[in-house]
């Protein structure tokens, strides 16, 4: 990575920071800066993160303390210094500051103001429903109606989906039994959950919706980056074939397949477009088999947990920020609609190739995975060529025996 290029800097130290800094070092060479509050396993034993701790690093006042002092430290870079946060808090806190940092920084990311209505689902439905979108039929709890003692009612029938407005807040929420999102399957059920959300200092709302039907594999989520002139530059779309099935991580994908869908992506693309989006962003969605459609669960302002997908099949996921920001070559170029020659497609996996052959659900899109498997494109985010040693080498067997441990245990129940 040229010194007078630009200089990047991740926030963060989950999978999708050590996605982010892989597909730079991919395509620079060069190990890449992240701060962050704590160290988790997927940046350990690496050489190609090059991460410092800073207490109380995820949240104000210390994180805009932090970064005053970071302004010092980068202001005297003549080349871009990109700010890529890895988590939602951390690309809210960019947003929110954006106006102090930017004369130093580089922020590719929306006005505070549209990033906190997009960032409360209870806003994104309103947004979805001002831009035609399909989203699940959905109700709003409150706190207010929770405290105010009459019975909360649901009109859909059961199972019903529950999960909270604010993902950040919900961060900082505890309680046995927690889980990402709820699905219930009962009146007295639903009672009981709400209770211990607000219960546990939970103050945002809820939302409520329609369970739509099917397993896994009717999920699909789509990674966007939307340049400097709020024109979408890259779509790609995966197949997820299997979730994480632990209560704390419920949702999280742990094998995608790619898929293009030319329909879902000019959807998108309006939409981010109109509003005139920058950035990364994510997105959540399901498959209706009631109407054919996908119905839209939420918009990540930033990349996803499991986004290296898109780097692993040759659209380097990190690298659209440096060609807009640094190298400002994207404004006449053409967007790249994602996985279109199926021949060239890898199946990511965040799970062991056992675990994925034992739980992902027997059909053609796993039997399209095992062929991929078996002529040897795949890979995961974790366990990359250039960065191999023997202590990331054990953790990786640990973290995918606690998966094989965590799919024992929790896959049966809760498919109950």
């Amino acid at each position: 990575m040229s010194k007078t290029a630009f200089t990047p800097i991740l926030l963060g130290s989950d999978f999708n920071c050590y996605g982010m800094a892989r597909s730079l070092y991919e395509k620079y060479g060069q190990p890449v800066k992240a701060y962050a509050e704590v160290q988790l396993a997927p940046t350990r034993f690496t050489k190609i993160v090059d991460l410092e701790l800073i207490p109380g690093f995820s949240e104000d006042p210390e994180w805009i303390q932090a970064m005053r002092k970071l302004k010092q430290k980068y202001a005297s870079h003549h080349e871009p210094v990109i700010l890529i946060g890895c988590g939602d808090g951390y690309a809210e806190l960019i947003s929110k500051h954006k106006s102090e940092l930017e004369d130093v920084f580089v922020c590719p990311y929306v006005d505070y103001s549209l990033i906190r209505q997009l960032n409360s689902k209870e806003n994104f439905y309103q947004t979805c429903d001002q831009y035609n979108l399909p989203y699940p039929k959905t109700q709003i709890i409150s706190r207010e109606m929770y405290e105010s003692g009459e019975p909360l009612t649901q009109p859909f029938g059961y199972p019903v989906a529950l999960k909270p407005t604010n993902s950040v807040e919900w961060l900082d929420v505890h309680f046995e039994g927690r889980k990402k999102a709820f699905v219930i399957k009962s009146a007295a059920e639903f009672k009981d959950i709400v209770g211990k959300i607000y219960d546990n200092g939970y103050h945002s709302d809820l939302i409520l919706q329609d369970f739509i039907p099917g397993d896994d594999s009717n999920m699909r989520v789509l990674n966007a980056y939307v340049d400097k002139h709020h024109h979408v530059k890259m779509m790609c779309l995966g197949h997820p074939l299997l979730e994480d099935c632990a209560p704390s991580a419920i949702g999280n994908y742990v094998a995608i397949l790619p898929e293009y869908n030319q329909t879902i992506y000019d959807q998108i693309q309006t939409f981010l477009e109109e509003i005139k989006f920058t950035g990364y962003a994510n997105f959540d969605m399901k498959y209706d088999v009631r109407d054919g459609s996908f119905k839209l669960f939420e918009i990540n302002l930033r990349q996803g947990r499991s986004s290296f997908f898109v780097t692993l099949n040759g659209y380097n996921l990190a690298d659209w920020v440096v060609q807009d920001y640094a190298f400002d070559v994207l404004k006449d170029r053409t967007t790249v609609y994602a996985n279109q020659d199926t021949s060239k497609y890898y199946l990511w996996l965040g799970v062991s190739v056992s675990v994925f052959k034992q739980y992902a659900k027997d059909n053609a899109d796993k039997q399209t995975a095992l062929k991929l498997i078996d002529r040897h494109q795949y890979g995961t985010t974790f366990w990359y060529a250039k960065d191999r040693n023997l202590k990331r080498w054990a953790l990786m067997k640990w973290m995918f025996h606690n998966y094989s441990k965590n799919f024992a245990k929790y896959f049966v129940m809760n498919k109950e």
